[in-house]
């Protein structure tokens, strides 16, 4: 399994290179339409938890605004989400900043997806073992209802992949992926608001 670990790192690394290379006018393009719908910054940054629990800064491109109310108080994600915002979102277009990540080996292709930092201290013992692996951009949870499942059945199919994660295993995850970002499957369509923060009980 160790030499599967170093093999799978080794193939994320040569594959980012490529893919940001092939990828640089598709990523200069968005970069920019983000820039003039919205004058902000065209990347979101935030602390997740990474492999073995140690933290690190998820990069994505912006699909929201920084727009505040009259008393300093950001707006309701519906009204915040930029219409390049929803398709970059309903296209995993916002993803591919984390290729960059990848390259310096925060994060693999594939595995549990990294979720906020600060819910590390609301795991259980079980549910921590998730970050036996690195996280991925995808995993066998984004490829078996993604957004539409609760955070129970999220955890139950991340650690299903880090029980039984293997060659053939992330060569099905990629395929489904593909797939189902082509048929544009597992994410609600009309949903513009993030998932409810996970409390270790819901």
């Amino acid at each position: 399994m160790k030499f599967y670990f170093v093999v799978k790192r080794i193939i994320d690394f040569v594959c980012s290179v490529l893919l940001l290379i092939f990828l640089l006018p598709l990523l200069l393009i968005i970069t920019l339409g983000i820039i003039l719908s919205t004058k902000e910054s065209p990347f979101f940054l935030q602390h997740r938890g990474g492999y073995k629990g140690n933290p690190f800064k998820v990069v994505k491109f912006k699909t929201m605004t920084n727009e505040k109310n009259e008393r300093g108080e950001l707006l309701p994600d519906k009204e915040r989400l930029t219409e390049i915002g929803k398709f970059i979102r309903r296209t995993s277009l916002d993803e591919l900043p984390q290729l960059l990540n990848i390259l310096i080996g925060d994060m693999s292709f594939i595995g549990p997806r990294p979720f906020l930092y600060e819910y590390m201290d609301v795991y259980s013992e079980n549910e921590v073992r998730r970050h036996q692996v690195r996280p991925g951009i995808t995993g066998w949870a984004q490829v078996n209802g993604r957004n539409r499942l609760s955070w129970k059945d999220k955890f139950k199919l991340d650690l299903f992949y880090v029980d039984n994660i293997g060659f053939f295993l992330d060569m099905k995850i990629v395929f489904l992926t593909i797939y189902k970002v082509l048929k544009k499957e597992g994410v609600d369509q009309n949903q513009e608001t993030i998932m409810e923060k996970y409390n270790g009980k819901n």
